[in-house]
């Protein structure tokens, strides 16, 4: 995986490890640190590798060449159902842009 435009490596290998409960991502440029890192949480943990990351803590992603797409719709739709706003019509804007009030 290369850095984006601007980015650029300093501290050699890195492995990114983010976690949320129960759920994790591991990702990183070297996937031979990754799989050191998944035999080590192996030793100590019951792990299950998931494959390529499709959804965490209800948001979608999608890996395209250009970059990766997240999408929060499912969170969306939850928020609306909560608040009693799911059947309700769509506006652009709720206020006037700017409005002083």
């Amino acid at each position: 995986m290369s850095l984006p435009p601007g980015f650029k490596e300093r501290y050699g290998k890195i492995v990114i490890l983010i976690g949320y409960v129960d759920d994790t991502i591991l990702t990183d440029h070297d996937n031979v640190e990754l799989e050191k890192l998944k035999r080590k949480l192996a030793n100590d943990f019951e792990i299950k590798d998931l494959g390529t990351l499709k959804y965490f803590i209800g948001m979608e992603f999608a890996r395209f060449k250009e970059g990766i797409f997240v999408n929060q719709h499912k969170n969306v739709l939850d928020l609306l159902g909560e608040t009693g706003l799911l059947g309700c019509k769509v506006a652009k804007t709720l206020i006037e842009p700017n409005l002083k009030l």
